[in-house]
Formats: structure tokens, C-alpha cells, sequence
């Protein structure tokens, strides 16, 4: 099908899609407590079965799997199949002030905002609209096509596992949840946690450190007390696996609190250490891991979290090292650069993962790309961790363009509706591909 007849299927239909979509978006899927219905809290499971709904109006085989995953079926053939995973769960709003109501959809000059617009309610409710959209039109694909959506994807995807313990794996397919063109690789991902006890009384008059600190983004707003009085330190929030387009309040604050002379003895030798080691070397290099290859880049560390408890200070990083190094190789980097005393220990860990680049299935995925957007559709690795790591079978592809960064999990998340349309055309392009379906 031309483009500019999947474009007039769009037009057509605009404000039904966008109304399913802010449905949707007024969800707050954010991770709960867990009930045996609802395994990853109230709000994803509601998510599911909004979507469940959707699928059944729209004439699809539709079921909640182990109140996990929602799976919308396209075809009568449930052992093999060309999967779409994506995920309805979202990263909380946080505690700075959105100028959009996070949990909804807004429309301003073009730009669609709201919590979960790119990472990634809007692609994921794009493909189940232009499912439907090829289905009214006609259109059957001769190999089953099944629209898989999660609910955990941001807290380590137990759902995956769950789905996988009844359900037969894709022969293929993508997910929705990281960039375009195509991704075959993906970074290792490795989080370490580093104590370190500090024994010379130095820690006394410190209080504890505040601030929104997770996994996801680079912390932006710190706050400790020193002898009663307040220190504080600002930076920029962006995801974590783009710190350079941030400040990391973390190293912020050990700078701010040396340069205050507000600290003394082991603990000053230690926010020293961060400053020296940590603060805008992203690459690894004051690490004495600046590692890198041509098929993925420079490795990536992001200090996450910082915390006193009595005597220690406790540090999380994230990395995310080149596809042609292991996990063993940044260990060991590490073990050499850290403070004397400290306990290294891997919280989190995600090997490498590659396609083959020459899977003609993968040149489907880039046809489809090219066809739509009249770029070139090469093949690209990724600093992300999405489904592809978990889901057998499946790579990532899309919704974000080239050039666009650092967006999901920030205030104000957004999208271009227009970016959003020419998501929802690509996929329904590679539909068509995998799933055999010819005008």
C-alpha cells in the first residue's frame, strides 16, 4: 500500500485514534502493590484490560495473559507468529512540576504531551489502530500477527516470563519502544552498587541525602544538611542512558559541598573521588574504562543514586558498555579505579544482545522505514534495554527518529503528532511485510 493511502487512512480516522489513545493515557500505570490479579499493581493491570477492550471493538481475538501482558491476535495461528511488543506501564510522573497534566493527553502546535506518549502508550496504541485500520480495510496477513503489551517493562519485565510460561514465542518481530531505524544490537547493561565505609567520624554532622533518585534518569535536585544548614545542588533530568545531555545532581552536590569546604577527612577524600572520577566523563574514561567499538560507541556510566546511612555511603552506577565487551571487562576496570575499603557488588545485569544483520526479515523492517519516511533504513545498535532482551525473537524498531534523544522519562514527555502518524504508517507498512499481506 502507498503511503499516501496509509496517510489518508490516518486522516480519516484521526480523532478515533486519538481518542483511544488519551483513554489510555489517563491511566496511571505506574508499578503498585501486587494482587494476584494484577501482578504488577492496579494501574498496569487496568492499562491491560483498556487495551483488551479496545481489541475486542476493533474484531481481534483479544486475552489478558496471567494479568501480565494483553495479547490482541490478528489470524487463527497461535504457535507461530510475527509479535509487536509493546508496553503500557509507564515511569512516575516525578516530583517537579509538569506544565501538562502528566497522566493525560494535551495537544499544543502540533505536539501531543503527556506521561507515556513516546515510552510508550502512543506506539503501542499506534500499531493496534493501524492493525485495525489494515483490517477495515481489507487487508488479512497470511501469517498471524499478534499485538503483545506489557505491564513491566520499566521495572525489569517479570511480565515477559509469565507471558513466555503459557504462550508460544514470536517467530518474529519488533518492538515499538526505542528508535529507528532498525536496531540488530543492543549495549550490555551492568548497575553496580559501591560502599564504602567511611571510619574517621567524618560522616557525623552529615544528614541524609534527599532527592528523587532512581534507576531511569539522572537525578536533578539534591539536598543534605551539614551541621543543620541546608547544601544544595540543581542539574538537568534526562534518561539514563543519555547523561550527556544532563547534570547530574550527584556530582553536582560533592563539588558544591567541597568547594563550601563544608566537608572534611575521608569524606571529602570520597566526594573528591566522584568529582574527579564521575562528573561529566560519561564515557568511562576518568574510570579508566573508555571503552568503545565501531559497531556501538563509547561506554556509557551514569552515576544514579547516592545515600549515607550512619558510617557509609552507598553509590549506584549504571553502564552501558560496547556490544563487542563483557560485563567481566568493566568489572575489572572498576574494581581497579574505586576508593580503597569499597564493596562492589552487580545489582543488575543484561548482556549484549545481536541479531544477525543479514535476516532478510531485518531488510523487511528497513524497507518498510524507507518507504515511508524516504530515508535510508541502515541498521543501528542501541544504549537502550528494551523487550529485545527478553522476548525471543524479536529487535526494536522505532518510534524515535534520528536526531531525537533524551526525551522519554522526562517532565513534559512529548511527541510530534506528526512523528506519532508517521509511526503508526511505518508499522503498518512492516505489517504488511512480515506479515505477507500484498495490495
Amino acid at each position: 500500500m502507498k503511503k499516501e493511502t496509509l496517510t489518508a487512512l490516518y486522516d480519516a480516522h484521526r480523532t478515533e485514534f486519538l481518542d483511544a489513545l488519551r483513554a489510555v493515557m489517563q491511566i496511571k500505570s505506574v508499578r503498585g502493590p501486587s494482587r494476584p490479579d494484577a501482578p504488577f499493581g492496579s494501574g498496569p493491570r487496568a492499562a491491560l484490560d483498556a487495551v483488551a477492550k479496545l481489541g475486542t471493538a476493533y474484531g481481534f481475538q483479544t486475552k489478558v495473559i496471567h494479568g501480565a501482558m494483553t495479547a490482541i491476535q490478528w489470524g487463527d495461528d497461535d504457535q507461530h507468529y510475527i509479535g509487536i511488543v509493546g508496553h503500557l506501564d509507564v515511569v512516575p510522573a516525578g516530583k517537579v512540576a509538569w506544565h501538562f497534566p502528566p497522566y493525560d493527553l494535551t495537544e499544543q502546535n502540533g505536539r501531543l504531551y503527556g506521561r507515556g506518549i513516546l515510552d510508550n502508550k502512543g506506539p503501542s496504541v499506534a500499531c493496534l489502530f493501524g492493525m485495525k485500520l489494515l483490517k477495515d480495510a481489507g487487508y488479512r496477513p497470511k501469517r498471524t500477527i499478534c499485538l503483545i503489551l506489557g505491564s513491566d517493562e520499566e521495572s525489569g519485565s517479570a511480565d515477559v516470563p509469565r507471558y513466555l510460561a503459557s504462550q508460544a514465542p514470536p517467530d518474529f518481530g519488533f518492538t515499538p519502544d526505542c528508535k529507528f531505524p532498525v536496531v540488530y544490537g543492543e549495549r550490555g547493561i551492568v548497575n553496580y552498587q559501591l560502599t564504602t565505609p567511611i571510619t574517621d567520624g567524618s560522616l557525623d554532622n552529615i544528614g541524609e541525602i534527599l532527592g528523587d533518585q532512581a534507576s531511569d534518569h539522572v537525578p536533578d535536585q539534591l539536598e543534605v544538611s551539614v551541621n543543620g544548614q541546608a547544601v544544595r545542588a540543581t542539574g538537568k533530568r534526562v534518561p539514563s542512558n543519555a547523561p550527556e545531555l544532563g547534570i547530574n545532581a550527584i556530582t553536582r552536590l560533592a563539588a558544591t559541598l567541597l568547594s563550601k569546604l563544608a566537608v572534611r577527612g575521608q569524606f571529602a577524600d570520597y566526594c573528591r573521588w566522584l568529582v574527579t572520577k564521575l562528573a561529566d566523563q560519561h564515557d568511562g574514561a576518568g574510570l579508566g574504562m573508555a571503552f568503545t567499538d565501531a559497531a556501538s560507541g563509547k561506554l556509557i556510566v551514569t552515576p544514579y543514586q547516592w545515600q549515607k546511612t550512619d558510617q557509609t555511603l552507598t553509590l549506584r552506577l549504571a553502564m552501558r558498555y560496547p556490544v563487542t565487551y563483557h560485563e567481566a571487562d568493566v568489572t575489572q576496570a572498576l574494581t581497579a579505579a574505586i576508593l580503597p575499603g569499597t564493596d562492589i557488588k552487580a545489582i543488575r545485569s543484561l548482556p549484549s544482545v545481536l541479531h544477525d544483520r543479514r535476516d532478510p526479515r531485518l531488510q523487511d523492517l528497513a524497507q518498510a522505514y524507507e518507504q515511508i519516511t524516504g530515508q535510508p533504513g541502515q541498521l543501528v545498535t542501541t544504549t537502550g534495554a528494551t523487550y529485545a532482551r527478553t522476548m525471543p525473537n524479536i529487535v526494536a524498531f522505532g518510534p524515535s527518529f534520528p536526531g531525537q534523544k533524551g526525551i522519554a522519562h522526562n517532565v513534559d514527555e512529548w511527541m510530534d503528532e506528526n512523528d506519532l502518524k508517521l509511526n503508526m504508517l511505518i508499522d503498518m507498512a512492516a505489517m504488511m511485510k512480515l506479515g505477507g499481506m500484498t495490495d
